[in-house]
């Protein structure tokens, strides 16, 4: 808590302010409301809800009609920044700062680094999977949160005595200044592919948008680059502090080589500066294969000997999560939603030899409509049967989303079918599974929600999954 005239020298109002809202919804008795410009909304619209809902002052473009005290700034959005970080008095100083950015394995990236320094020290984690260290949890509505939102975390970090945090940094949340102020000591860059178009409208925009991470990596920092992707070099250019790079390049600073995935853990050997490191996880699949040489590659160059650190516990929550309740097929919830997510994910799951491929997915509303037909052919090419269903739709028609993404498909392929009710969808798919099967259900991983037209629900596909096959087995038991 601090005092209006402690956060704006020269303002002569002694109120005491609790903390710094930017969504009248969200205020709360003794906040200030700060009005900033959204993509849809003017908040200046909505300093009367703020006013009724407890708000003690106001910072504003300019005048409005009210009687609370108002401090007027030239740009809100800009200002926000400033007066959150002075609020929470600049937490990320207090912090070793690791940023992560890519299109895709940044929550997997984010939480073995997570995992591990745990293992040594205290660190915080922020991305897709929530806010939380060891002793402390929180809800977070964006991967990257707003800036009043993030500063407020990673206080609550320092407070909690945390010594590192680890964060996911989405392009829209970079462009849209949410890790403004925040200087990073170490930041990643694991790859770029065609994603949120919808938003960014180019690839070149998408490029630069990730860039902004690099560019608030401090000089003294380090940034670590996928090698192996072609915006590497591009995003280097970037970085205003020292640059490695990881990935199987013979050129990579952090180079893997002699990679062995078997169905049960990856093997891999990590060579740098002439010291190879033999390295054994339960974290299968050659993007784990970059995620975790990322993930070791900061904790080499921040000092630690890599090899006291034990990797057999790793496990990102959400990420081909197993659902065994003894059936004679496999059932795998995963969060790949993007065209190179599913390959990815298609190249583990092959050497898992099944009989049949059977997967549930969709793809979600007010997003990127390109690449839905891309997503419908790659998911019947490596599938014996897809069922397609609503994914987040928003106020999207669900059946049109699937239509969308069929839309290539109706005279090449006959083996899927659109089932929009996303349980009837699981349950569909499981039903249909034989002995040595494997269900994927993808898309959402452990995230506990649906946004629909008229909001959010509550929906988990990992609890989905488990009641689907539940349902299967108790059929069976009473037929039997």
């Amino acid at each position: 808590m601090k005092r209006l005239n402690e956060l704006y020298a020269g303002i002569n109002v002694d109120t005491k302010i609790k903390s710094i809202k930017i969504n009248s919804k969200e205020v709360t008795k003794g906040d200030l409301f700060v009005c900033t410009m959204g993509v849809t909304a003017d908040r200046h619209d909505f300093v009367d809800e703020a006013k009724r809902k407890g708000a003690k002052a106001l910072v504003v473009n300019h005048t409005v009609d009210s009687e609370l005290p108002q401090i007027i700034v030239e740009d809100t959005n800009k200002e926000l920044a400033n007066i959150v970080t002075k609020f929470y008095d600049y937490p990320s100083t207090k912090m070793k700062m690791i940023g992560i950015t890519g299109t895709d394995g940044k929550t997997s990236t984010a939480t073995i680094i997570y995992q591990l320094l745990n293992q040594v020290t205290k660190c915080g984690y922020i991305g897709t999977n929530g806010v939380k260290c060891p002793t402390y949890e929180d809800d977070s509505n964006n991967t990257t949160p707003t800036t009043e939102h993030l500063n407020r975390f990673l206080n609550n970090f320092y407070l909690n005595n945390c010594t590192y945090t680890c964060m996911e940094s989405g392009s829209e949340g970079l462009a849209q200044g949410r890790c403004e102020n925040i200087e990073y000591d170490y930041s990643i860059f694991t790859n770029l592919t065609h994603e949120h178009l919808n938003y960014h409208k180019t690839m070149n925009n998408y490029m630069k948008a990730k860039s902004i991470l690099f560019k608030q990596t401090k000089k003294t920092g380090t940034s670590i680059l996928n090698i192996d992707d072609k915006y590497a070099k591009e995003i280097s250019k970037f970085c205003n502090g020292k640059v490695l790079f990881y990935g199987k390049n013979e050129n990579a600073d952090f180079r893997f080589t002699n990679v062995v995935i078997t169905p049960e853990l990856t093997k891999f050997d990590l060579i740098h500066n002439n010291t190879t490191y033999h390295i054994t996880s339960p974290l299968l699949g050659m993007f784990n294969v970059y995620n975790l040489t990322a993930a070791l590659a900061i904790l080499i160059v921040d000092g630690y000997d890599i090899n006291k650190f034990k990797l057999d516990n790793l496990y990102v929550d959400g990420r081909m999560t197993d659902i065994n309740l003894g059936q004679n097929f496999k059932v795998i919830v995963d969060y790949a939603h993007t065209p190179n997510g599913y390959l990815n994910l298609f190249e583990l799951t092959k050497t898992l030899k099944a009989n049949r491929t059977i997967i549930v997915a969709g793809s979600a509303g007010e997003r990127d409509k390109e690449k839905r037909p891309v997503m419908g052919k790659i998911l019947v090419d490596n599938a014996d049967l897809v069922v397609f269903t609503y994914e987040d739709p928003r106020s999207e028609d669900p059946m049109k989303i699937c239509e969308d993404i069929i839309s290539e498909l109706k005279e090449t392929h006959n083996n899927y079918e659109i089932v929009i009710d996303r349980r009837e969808a699981i349950q569909k798919a499981i039903d249909m599974a034989g002995p040595k099967d494997i269900v994927l259900v993808l898309g959402k991983g452990n995230e506990t929600y649906q946004k629909l037209k008229d909001g959010k629900i509550d929906f988990n596909d990992v609890e989905e999954a488990y009641q689907a096959v539940a349902n299967r087995n108790i059929r069976e038991s009473v037929n039997s």
